[in-house]
């Protein structure tokens, strides 16, 4: 199979955050009475989206672990920047999330406030739309408890050292998620979010400039470094994070780090390190685990930091606090 890798923004999949614990209205029958068609309104938004994008569904997956990384699942990384706060979405490390992720969560609250103004939270949305996108593109079915409120912060000086970089080590990702209250088969099962998207090559250029990391595949290290040549002056040059079926949700990302397939040091470094490579050998060899885990980790992700009545808001848009001073 040809590994000739596509010019697309990067779609880098990194985890969650905050240990608050979940308000206990999170329901999967929230908004039953409220608003009876949000299931469906958010299904019929996503499907022709997902048809006419692609990448849709890996830029979402990113999207909403970016954003229950930083504040907790309350949509504070949709918030744009306005002349009294710089936002989450505007720091360096956050600068490539990709448009259509922003898109889709607008076009769904956009015919959610016609069907039921006033109602549903942005966090639920965003939540909401990444399981359906997941599973459109064959990864597994989880359930996704609702009644998030969106926050009431979003900060961009908080990014830096609260988000996985592309290049850090297994001690070092994981201190992150486990103050989040993930362990390390949970950080592995979530780095298979990379099993779809993209990633920029100066996030891996590192590995192929100046000189080829030896543990890269000769001829996927060869494509890499045709394809980045000019990554300098091209900043949108990228490269698929799973180069074999990077459209579909499988487990083949585990199979290519076996390979040396793996994109990111981060990636490689989930086979090389002994404490992962179990988890990594376990995923690659039996794709129901590695479904059964996503599954139950994701679950779980969507639990961290959300806000209740008391400190959050139904947003009217997305990416403004209902009080624009904020």
């Amino acid at each position: 199979m040809s590994l000739y890798i596509p010019v697309l923004f990067l779609v880098l999949v990194f985890v969650p955050s905050l240990n608050s614990a979940p308000p206990p209205n999170l329901t999967k029958d929230y908004y039953q009475k409220t608003c009876p068609d949000f299931s469906k309104i958010v299904r019929e938004t996503v499907t022709p989206k997902q048809g006419q994008q692609p990448t849709t569904a890996a830029g979402t997956l990113r999207l909403f672990f970016h954003d229950c990384f930083m504040e907790g699942c309350d949509a504070s990384v949709l918030i744009a920047t306005n002349s009294f706060n710089k936002a989450e979405r505007d720091d360096d490390l956050n600068e490539s999330l990709p448009g259509d992720a922003f898109d889709i969560v607008t076009r769904i609250k956009t015919a959610l406030e016609l069907s039921c103004p006033g109602v549903v939270s942005c966090a639920d949305i965003l939540a909401q739309a990444t399981r359906d996108l997941v599973t459109m593109v064959g990864g597994p079915f989880y359930e996704v408890k609702l009644g998030r409120k969106d926050g009431f912060e979003s900060k961009a000086h908080k990014v830096k050292g609260n988000l996985p970089l592309a290049n850090q080590s297994v001690p070092d990702m994981l201190s992150i998620f486990k103050k989040n209250g993930f362990t390390l088969k949970e950080l592995v099962a979530l780095s298979g979010g990379h099993t779809i998207g993209f990633s920029h090559c100066k996030e891996f250029s590192n590995r192929i400039f100046p000189k080829v990391d030896p543990e890269l595949n000769p001829k996927f290290a060869g494509v890499l470094k045709d394809l980045c040549k000019n990554f300098e002056t091209n900043k949108t040059m990228a490269a698929f994070l799973d180069p074999v079926t990077p459209g579909k949700f499988d487990n083949m990302y585990f199979k290519n780090l076996k390979r040396g397939l793996g994109l990111l040091a981060s990636d490689h470094i989930l086979f090389k390190d002994s404490s992962t490579r179990p988890f990594v050998e376990l995923y690659a060899n039996n794709q129901t685990a590695f479904f059964e885990d996503f599954a139950r980790a994701m679950e779980k992700l969507g639990t961290v930091g959300v806000k209740g009545e008391k400190d959050g808001e139904v947003r009217r848009r997305c990416d403004h606090f209902n009080n624009l001073n904020v």
